[in-house]
């Protein structure tokens, strides 16, 4: 599998679309990889974790062509995540593309309202055909047509929610995609144990401070790490990744490559590739 960090960044983005603090200020006057997006991640060329509102720019500065994915997995309903206005944009007379696969979208039922509610504003001809929604439950794996299988595990974020994590499998490999979350909740816990991760993408929000119960910090992503490793879920050969990081957290992308370099993860930037 090939994942392509597009967007590493909370909800404001950084620099945050408003705001000026020092943080802010020390991005715009740097910029390289300091500059990031809202969060999204796409796997191979088919499989999109998320639904921006930065996936349109995403898809312009990387060269990707949007219509190719046919799947599409919604980890919760927060805007920066789940841009659902956007899909009308695939059926007619917006896009011409009748010959693509049909996307599917993967979601909660509060991601399935979002979408019901933004169809209610569709004026395309054809929507019907081109998009559906199916509705998921922790715990309770799928396939797409892709060939991807996924487990939806419960997240750690908003208490309005049942906030999802992605278990994503193809072939021999298997992944762990982790925003937005803190400690994962009990559940998460248990259903985990044994099943061993070729790559694991923490939530790192906070930067170097201690959350928990939304997001996570570095004290935090250690912590789940830490009894990762002892449940049996990872060892050396894992790739730890860090991303979703917020200007709260304060340190620009070569600080957090210093504070981190020692713990083996790797600091996920706009633009980022990996194999597996």
């Amino acid at each position: 599998m090939k994942l392509t960090y597009l967007g590493t960044a909370a909800a404001e983005g950084w620099p945050a679309v408003f705001c000026d603090c020092e943080s802010c200020e020390k991005a715009r006057k740097l910029g390289g990889k300091n500059i990031r997006t809202r969060s999204q991640t796409l796997i191979d060329k088919t499989l999109l974790v998320d639904l921006s509102p930065d996936t349109y720019f995403h898809s312009l500065r990387d060269n990707l062509q949007l219509s190719d994915i046919i799947t599409l997995l919604i980890t919760h309903s927060h805007q920066d995540h789940f841009y659902p206005e956007e899909l009308i944009m695939r059926g007619e007379p917006y896009a011409h593309n009748a010959t693509k696969p049909l996307l599917t979208i993967y979601g909660n039922d509060k991601v399935h309202a979002r979408f019901l509610e933004a169809m209610k504003l569709n004026d395309s001809s054809n929507l019907d055909r081109r998009i559906r929604f199916q509705e998921v439950k922790e715990f309770i794996p799928f396939t797409t047509q892709d060939g991807y299988r996924v487990i939806p595990v419960l997240a750690n974020h908003d208490p309005h929610e049942r906030c999802l994590l992605y278990i994503i499998e193809k072939g021999d490999k298997r992944i762990l995609y982790a925003n937005d979350t803190g400690i994962f909740p009990p559940e998460t816990w248990e259903f985990l144990k044994n099943i061993h991760f070729d790559l694991a993408s923490f939530d790192c929000t906070g930067g170097l401070t201690k959350d928990g119960f939304y997001h996570m910090g570095l004290p935090d992503v250690l912590e789940c790490r830490d009894r990762l490793i002892a449940e049996n879920c990872m060892d050396t050969t894992t790739k730890l990744v860090l991303t979703h990081f917020s200007h709260n957290g304060k340190l620009l992308y070569e600080e957090l490559v210093r504070h981190t370099k020692n713990y083996g993860f790797t600091v996920a930037y706009d633009g980022m590739n990996l194999n597996i």
